[in-house]
């Protein structure tokens, strides 16, 4: 009378030196035996594999299926663990697959134990188990004078329901701001990974000043528009009634004066390395700003960004009159852009991502699907989904899930 099968999940865990033709060798044994592959990961840190396979199969031939990988293992000069896998334990584990997915990404000029060690805590006192992590840069010089302006990031994948995602966000702001490190939580939905239109803030953001106290200095009245420019952007003023006031201010400057200071744009770090991406990416891109549409266009021109929009200086005989043309793109209007942008694109506003550093600012990073405050004043921050402090605007594309080998 013949033995009746019995089926058998065997967790095979390979580690060793990273060279080419592992993965094929071992697998190839596994087809042999007609062994299914229920789950397959594979990491390579700084050459070192880690390799895992769930399999299932008879155990009739499972003792043939592990000899033949232990001896290819030695001959690959691998290390090799087998492991049982009960069929209870494996349908706890499908049942899992319906939880939440979350994205944390840690980011900043460099990483250390310590502010990984912190975030890590704060996930799992949220019950949240983390699935993954990858590094998004390139590897980190040892001496810190050869890149000054490096970057590192992180990416962990984590998997479940936090006890509260508002005291998450808020326990990570706190972190970021006694760690000196930037982090992102996002759920991970398919909108996260189908961003289609990003929205930016210019003056700030974009660009390392605000244009209308650069026309201000030229002007003679550079005291007077700063700081109402500072107490605007700190939320204490309206910004229409400030726009009004310091545009006044302006009256008389020559229209020579736009064209050099457009010529002089300080650019931010990052911007020609992002912007190369997202249009790479397929990515639509509009310059949503409440300075002026002058140097819009010259951004747009020089960057090939898809929209503008701006507020248009009223210019007489070549010199400015102090007024403006048309209304304000205050940040009412600035959300109201976004709505319009998102329709004409034809993208769901969850596809949608803005970044700004003012307190105008935020209706449109809270509208945004992805509303990240860029170097942003404290007030902004506080109130922002998702915020970059400590590198360049291309810090946006980690957020997005970019990596540097991919860039």
């Amino acid at each position: 009378m013949s033995k009746t099968s019995t089926t058998e999940l065997i967790l095979i865990n390979i580690s060793g030196a990273d060279h080419p033709g592992v993965t094929c060798a071992l697998t190839e044994i596994l087809a042999r035996y007609d062994a299914a592959i229920l789950d397959i990961g594979q990491a390579d840190i700084h050459h070192t594999l880690s390799l895992g396979f769930l399999i299932k199969t008879e155990d009739s031939v499972s003792g043939n299926i592990m000899k033949e990988l232990l001896f290819k293992a030695t001959e690959l000069n691998v290390s090799i663990r087998f492991s049982p896998v009960s069929i209870s334990e494996y349908e706890q584990w499908v049942g899992r697959q319906g939880k939440n997915r979350w994205i944390i990404t840690l980011l900043g000029r460099r990483l250390t134990a310590r502010q990984i060690s912190k975030v890590s805590e704060e996930i799992f006192s949220q019950g949240l188990n983390i699935d993954g992590i990858q590094r998004l840069t390139g590897r980190m010089p040892l001496a810190e004078t050869e890149q000054p302006l490096s970057k590192s990031c992180v990416e962990f994948s984590v998997r479940g329901t936090p006890h509260s995602v508002e005291k998450m966000q808020a326990a990570f702001m706190r972190l970021s701001q006694q760690e000196g490190l930037d982090i992102s939580l996002q759920q991970d939905t398919l909108y996260r990974r189908c961003r289609r239109l990003i929205c930016f803030d210019m003056d700030s953001t974009l660009i390392r000043t605000e244009v209308i106290d650069e026309l201000a200095e030229r002007a003679g009245v550079g005291d007077q528009v700063r700081a109402i420019t500072e107490s605007a952007m700190r939320g204490e003023i309206d910004f229409c009634e400030s726009f009004t006031k310091r545009v006044s201010l302006l009256k008389g400057l020559d229209v020579s004066a736009m064209d050099e200071i457009a010529r002089n744009l300080p650019i931010t770090e990052g911007v020609d390395r992002m912007m190369q991406v997202l249009k790479r990416a397929g990515y639509k891109t509009a310059i949503l700003s409440g300075g002026f549409t002058y140097f819009g266009n010259y951004l747009k021109q020089r960057y090939g960004f898809d929209y503008v929009y701006a507020n248009d200086l009223e210019i007489e005989d070549g010199k400015l009159t102090g007024r403006y043309l048309g209304d304000i793109v205050d940040g009412r209007r600035k959300a109201e852009l976004l709505r319009l942008l998102a329709q004409v694109e034809n993208v769901d506003i969850a596809q949608t991502i803005a970044v700004g550093d003012g307190a105008n600012d935020l209706p449109m990073l809270t509208t945004a699907g992805l509303g990240i405050a860029f170097h942003a004043k404290p007030k902004v921050k506080a109130n922002a989904p998702q915020a970059i402090s400590t590198i360049g605007i291309d810090g946006v594309l980690y957020f997005l899930g970019f990596k540097d080998s991919f860039i």
